[in-house]
């Protein structure tokens, strides 16, 4: 059954972070688990975990009470945040970082910035080049030991673990993981919530190493080569084709869905 919790009279707005404990504590409200935010959170939020709800917490977007031997403990106006970040994730496609920027925009009084239409959500392409460009972007800058990319996949060690021996995510020579991995780790995850294991995505790993060797058969030549443009060509070569590649990928299981649909 699902909780009842007083919400603060605030439309569409989160409290901010700065007053919700006090406020709570005046207002004599009933203060949740984890266990029951998740409850109250899923009748409009199906997709929802607790470790969705404990990574939100990580990023600074909601901060519940502690009791002294460290349980969580959420107000009504927490849930009420997590609801907001939550929905703009789903209705918006809004990444994180703008979601904080509108909590803050509340937070100081101000309008949030306009929110985009339906006609603006990606389409499987869009999102596609999005992942891509994501990997790329962190995959030089980010070393993360085992515990930070559990952390940051929203994961378990036995989680990693199965990865690992179907060889979905690798550690390199030193133990540590890029941003490519990082990237991988996380779209394990969230595809592990909708059921589908490791196991499951054996297909996919092999039919990705089948276009790597297609990518290599054009820019192998390339690399060989004595001139470093050459070779610097080569990588670019390479990135575009892959970025191709997924979005080909992309477009076929839409037009494959849309076919049996």
């Amino acid at each position: 059954m699902t909780p009842q919790i007083p919400t603060p009279s605030l439309g569409s707005s989160p409290v901010p972070a700065s007053r919700r404990t006090g406020e709570a504590r005046r207002r004599g409200d009933e203060l949740l688990s984890i266990g029951a935010v998740l409850a109250f959170l899923r009748d409009d939020f199906p997709e929802v975990t607790i470790s969705k709800i404990r990574f939100l917490e990580a990023e600074g977007l909601v901060e519940p009470q502690r009791t002294p031997s460290g349980y969580r403990k959420f107000s009504a106006a927490d849930v009420e945040r997590l609801a907001y970040v939550l929905r703009m994730q789903r209705d918006h496609y809004l990444p994180l970082r703008v979601i904080r920027e509108h909590l803050d925009a509340i937070e100081r009084g101000e309008q949030p910035p306009a929110l985009p239409g339906a006609e603006a959500r990606p389409g499987p392409m869009e999102e596609a080049d999005r992942e891509l460009a994501a990997a790329a972007a962190v995959a030089g800058g980010v070393r993360l030991g085992r515990a930070e990319l559990i952390a940051a996949a929203e994961a378990q060690e036995r989680e990693l673990v199965e990865w690992e021996s179907y060889g979905l995510v690798q550690p390199g020579p030193d133990g540590g993981y890029d941003g490519e991995a990082l990237q991988i780790a996380r779209l394990v995850a969230e595809l592990g919530r909708f059921g589908l294991e490791p196991r499951h995505l054996r297909a996919m790993k092999a039919a990705a190493e089948r276009e790597v060797a297609l990518v290599e058969q054009v820019v192998a030549p390339l690399r060989r080569h004595r001139n470093p443009q050459t070779r610097a060509h080569a990588e670019a070569t390479a990135r575009e084709l892959a970025t191709l590649a997924v979005r080909l990928h992309a477009a076929m299981v839409q037009a494959g869905l849309r076919a049996r649909s």
